[in-house]
């Protein structure tokens, strides 16, 4: 219904001789997109007046669909507000114009965008998570939690906004402004899950491992079934080769949770580095399972089978992971 009122309002301008075929031409072209054609759109969009308001914002649109921010910022960001003030159609050009400047990384520019689209999108809680993760990467913290409490439906004053907030900071690697919040947030509630967990998660990642191992241990203590602490616990203590601990803390990550590849990786390298090939490779293969597209899985796996004298499916496994990305390097 929405697509089809966008399309009236602009097509109402054009001269009386040709409104109802340019009606129907734009309404078929936005329904293209709408069901995931648009560069089907795109191409009978190339027939029409290039320089029309409605085929750029047509253009801006679909070229956002296609994963292409920089393309449908050159074909919206002229048009945008040139469209009838308070229309359908001028508030998706602002909104997918704010969308995609935030996409190519334009936070200057897509604030106001999103702004503007908020104060009418007052229900739209992707919109609410997008705009506090642009106020966390300008350093607006306070109006990030604002927008982040509405995501969760928290109050924004609350220690889990707090936290929440936190979480979105050190998921941006925004750590010391992550720390502040998480202190806030305990300090209102010092019992609160998953807080000691995110000062774990910041200690490991400045090279403090007893430090983040104490933050894991304190969390389990608050909240015993945090898969992820455990398994960050373990992960922790396979960095000080403590093999032992790191086994039995893996263990009971997965007992909690079963389904994540995180621990039977850290597992293979255990029971690998423990001279127990035979267990690492049963690990090792699970995780393969559930996460094919691990380099570190399929690297370690292929190590374990040349230690268990498999040379010809080593191989095969040395193979895969030489063509996956180097994100999961083994450590």
């Amino acid at each position: 219904m929405i697509a089809t009122l966008l399309l009236v309002a602009v097509v109402l301008q054009a001269p009386a001789g040709d409104r109802a075929g340019l009606q129907q031409t734009l309404t078929d072209i936005h329904a293209l997109i709408s069901s995931g054609q648009s560069a089907k759109a795109l191409e009978k969009l190339q027939s029409l007046p290039q320089d029309d308001a409605r085929v750029k914002y047509l253009k801006g649109v679909a070229f956002y669909h296609l994963d292409d921010p920089v393309k449908a910022i050159d074909a919206l960001a002229p048009v945008a507000h040139q469209l009838p003030e308070g229309s359908v159609e001028r508030k998706e050009a602002v909104q997918v114009l704010a969308l995609s400047y935030y996409m190519a990384g334009r936070l200057k520019d897509a604030l106001p965008l999103l702004e503007e689209t908020r104060a009418w999108a007052t229900d739209n809680v992707e919109l609410a998570q997008v705009l506090g993760m642009a106020y966390v990467q300008t350093s607006q913290n306070d109006k990030a939690r604002v927008e982040l409490a509405e995501t969760f439906g928290v109050p924004p004053e609350s220690a889990a906004a707090h936290l929440l907030t936190a979480q979105m900071m050190v998921r941006l690697e925004f750590n010391d402004a992550a720390e502040t919040e998480i202190q806030r947030a305990i300090a209102m509630s010092a019992t609160l899950p998953q807080a000691n967990y995110l000062l774990g998660v910041i200690a490991i990642s400045r090279a403090k491992v007893d430090d983040g191992i104490a933050f894991f241990q304190k969390e389990l203590t608050i909240n015993p079934l945090n898969s992820m602490a455990e398994y960050r616990l373990g992960e922790s203590y396979a960095r000080q080769q403590h093999w032992t601990a790191a086994i039995a803390a893996l263990q009971r990550s997965l007992w909690i949770n079963p389904y994540f590849s995180g621990p039977y990786i850290v597992l293979g390298r255990a029971y690998l580095a423990t001279n127990d090939p035979s267990t690492a490779e049963g690990f090792l293969r699970r995780a393969v399972e559930y996460d094919p597209n691990n380099k570190s899985a399929h690297y370690l796996l292929a190590q374990t089978l040349q230690k268990l004298g498999h040379a010809e499916e080593a191989g095969k496994e040395f193979d895969v992971a030489s063509k996956l990305t180097d994100a999961q390097q083994p450590r």
